[in-house]
Parts: structure tokens; C-alpha cells; sequence
């Protein structure tokens, strides 16, 4: 029988287009980390890592560089939002942003209640606040249309907000000893890049340019090297639609550029960051171990503090009249989206790397938190969802 090789890139199309499939691979490369890390390939998997190319050893070509392409589509997909999309407008930025705030509040105040007398491991309260927007949006794209349209809005919006929550944390407290010089050179780039924005430069080389120059600069000057991702996105030009048109044009700069990364940064820069930083051995852990402060702390503030940050926030809300309610969504769809917020994997373990950056063992119990935190949140955020009554049905009207 003659196979068809038409229709096996037929299926791989249909899986790359997929809006599951990002997560799915980052599901793999992480549990592929964790099989090669528990095996005997174990000590070549971290030495590896260590390995030095040029100024930097792999994992910090990984977790400086490729993340900040990672952070340069977080920095263009919020730019859009904000400008025409879902963020445009005051009122569709109230829940979600409302939302963000106590989903990024909550778990922050549950890690630091559960750690607050042990100075060093305090600094990890920001690990819990964040979520994982590939792998959430993933997980609900699997529940196809047993979930209301508005939830798949309102969680991309929240998690869009949240991405920039966590940009500003990690300027602000994950920021080490800062080298004027270099900071004063990163400023007069980023001028450069608006005064481009600003007299109407639409090629997309000038700012890339000036944004290589961006990042190394940012990278000497004691800040994290992702920021200059943001920052480099923020001056690349938008065209708003003409006319009121929801149209998005083709000649924008920010959108060839997101376009060309959208498929970049889900398929290989985070697996590459998943597989380089999901690798824990579990050789030492047990009860003790996983009933820590530190891994509770971070388990405990994805779970918890989400549920109660989002879901709760969220009730108050629309209950005080300050927003409407998703439309044709039941607290059930509410409830398990803000499970699926505990998800917090990617920017969650970034947060962990630059929190404990010199402490192997602190990172391992985060990302033993991190993963069983995540894992829960899924299940939980799943079994809920599955539970919820169907979107249009008169019980998905009571609010």
C-alpha cells in the first residue's frame, strides 16, 4: 500500500497550526528533561550545559539569549493587544487586569506567609505569580467548544497582563549590580529605536540591529538581558486598522515580526528552555522533601493562590457591577480557567533561575514545586472543566 506523503504534511500542518500543540511539546521536552536527567546520561545532560561557547557557558546562551526572542514575542503580542486587540479598550482590560493583579498577588503572599523567616528562600516569592500562557491555552484548547469563546479570550488577556507583571518584576527585583555605563549605552539605544518609531521607519533590519546592540548592552548592565526583548518591542512599529476594520494590516512591522517568531518560539525556544532547565534529579526526594517549605510554597501559591486570586478577584468583580462576566460562562468555566492559571511552568521557572542563580538545591525544590504545581493545576482545571455545563445553556447565564 502506497503511503501518501501529501497526507502526512496535511497532519503535520494541522499539528503545528494547532493551538494545543505548542504545549504539547513543551510538555515533552520537559519530561524528556527529567527521564534524561534520573538516567545515567544524567552527569553528560548538566555538564553540557555548563559547557562554554564563546562568553557564555549553553545555559546562559539559552536562559539570556533565546529568551529574550521568547520575551521580544511576549513584548509584541502585548503591544497588540493593547493597541487592537483584546486590550484595546478600558473596559476589556477591567477583568483581566483586575484578575492578573490578584492571580500575581495571592501566590505571592502564600510563598512569603510559608517562608518569610528564612531570608534567602524569600526570594523566591515571585515564582508562583506567573502562568504559562502556551501550556494554559493549551490544556483549554483540548475542551474545544465545551468552553465558552469568552474564557479563551479572557485567559489569553490575563495571561498577556500577567507576562507583563512578571517583566516588571524581574526588572525590579531580579536586577543585579548595575553597571552605569552600560545601562547609559542601553538608554541612548533605546532613544535611537523610538527616534526610528517616531520618523516613520517601517524596515525591520534597523531594529534588529540596534536590538542585538540593545541586548548586549542591557546584559552588561546588571539587569536581565530578556528585558532588552520588551523594550526592543515596544519601538517596533503597529499600523492600526484603517476605518474601524478588525483587519490587521500586512505591511505592519510588528506583526511581520510577530508572524515570524509565532512559530519559532513555541516549536524551538521553549522546548530548548524546557529541556535545559526541567532537568531535577529525583534521586533525593521524598516526603520531606516535597512537603518543604520552598516546594510548598510554590505548589501551594500555583493552586491556591490562583484559584483564590483569579476566581475570587474575579466574583468580586463582576458582583460590585466594576465589569461584566464572560459571556455565556458559568463560575464552573471561571473556576477551572483560574486552575489552569496554576500552570506556571515557563515563566515560573525563569523567575527560579534568577532567584536562587547560584544555589542548585533551591532550584531543584522550585522546580520540583513548579512541576507539581503545574500537574495539579491541570488536572484540577480539567476535571472542572469537564464538569462545566455547556456554553449558551441557562445555567451558564447564572453568574
Amino acid at each position: 500500500m502506497a503511503h501518501n506523503p501529501h497526507a502526512r504534511a496535511t497532519v503535520f500542518r494541522r499539528f503545528i497550526d494547532s493551538e494545543s500543540s505548542g504545549g504539547i511539546i513543551l510538555m515533552a521536552a520537559a519530561a524528556l528533561a527529567l527521564v534524561v536527567a534520573n538516567s545515567p546520561m544524567a552527569e553528560t545532560y548538566f555538564a553540557g550545559l555548563k559547557l562554554d561557547v564563546g562568553p557564555l557557558n549553553v545555559s546562559h546562551w539559552i536562559n539570556d539569549g533565546l529568551m529574550a526572542v521568547f520575551f521580544l514575542l511576549v513584548g509584541l503580542e502585548i503591544k497588540r493587544e493593547f493597541v487592537d486587540g483584546q486590550l484595546s479598550t478600558w473596559p476589556r482590560r477591567i477583568l483581566p487586569g483586575i484578575c492578573a493583579a490578584g492571580g500575581m498577588a495571592v501566590p505571592g503572599l502564600i510563598f512569603a506567609a510559608l517562608n518569610w523567616s528564612n531570608g534567602e528562600v524569600i526570594r523566591g516569592w515571585a515564582v508562583p505569580t506567573a502562568t504559562d500562557i502556551a501550556f494554559a491555552l493549551g490544556v483549554l484548547s483540548l475542551f474545544g467548544n465545551r468552553v465558552p469563546v469568552s474564557m479563551k479570550v479572557f485567559l489569553t488577556a490575563l495571561a498577556i497582563i500577567d507576562d507583563l507583571g512578571a517583566v516588571v518584576i524581574i526588572a525590579i527585583f531580579y536586577t543585579g549590580d548595575l553597571q552605569l555605563w552600560a545601562l547609559g549605552g542601553a538608554a541612548a539605544v533605546l532613544a535611537a529605536l523610538f527616534a526610528l518609531n517616531r520618523t516613520g521607519v517601517k524596515l525591520l533590519l534597523p531594529y534588529l540591529l540596534l536590538g542585538a546592540g540593545l541586548w548586549l548592552l542591557v546584559l552588561l548592565s546588571g539587569v536581565h538581558a530578556t528585558v532588552a526583548g520588551v523594550a526592543l518591542a515596544l519601538t517596533i512599529p503597529i499600523v492600526r486598522p484603517k476605518g474601524g476594520s478588525s483587519e490587521r494590516t500586512v505591511d505592519s512591522p510588528l506583526h511581520r515580526l510577530e508572524h515570524a517568531l509565532a512559530k519559532v518560539v513555541p516549536f524551538v525556544i521553549i522546548p530548548i528552555f524546557g529541556f535545559a532547565n526541567a532537568g531535577v534529579s529525583l534521586a533525593g526526594v521524598n516526603a520531606a522533601s516535597l512537603t518543604d517549605s520552598l516546594t510548598l510554597g510554590v505548589a501551594g501559591g500555583l493552586v491556591v493562590g490562583k484559584v483564590v486570586g483569579v476566581y475570587g478577584t474575579a466574583l468580586a468583580t463582576v458582583k460590585l457591577g466594576w465589569a461584566d462576566a464572560p459571556v455565556n460562562a458559568a463560575p464552573l468555566h471561571l473556576l477551572g480557567v483560574a486552575l489552569l492559571c496554576g500552570i506556571g511552568f515557563t515563566m515560573s521557572l525563569f523567575i527560579g533561575l534568577l532567584a536562587f542563580p547560584d544555589n542548585p538545591a533551591l532550584q531543584d525544590g522550585i522546580k520540583i514545586g513548579i512541576l507539581v504545581g503545574s500537574v495539579v493545576a491541570a488536572v484540577l482545571g480539567s476535571i472542572v472543566l469537564f464538569a462545566s455545563p455547556r456554553p449558551g445553556g441557562a445555567e451558564s447565564r447564572v453568574f
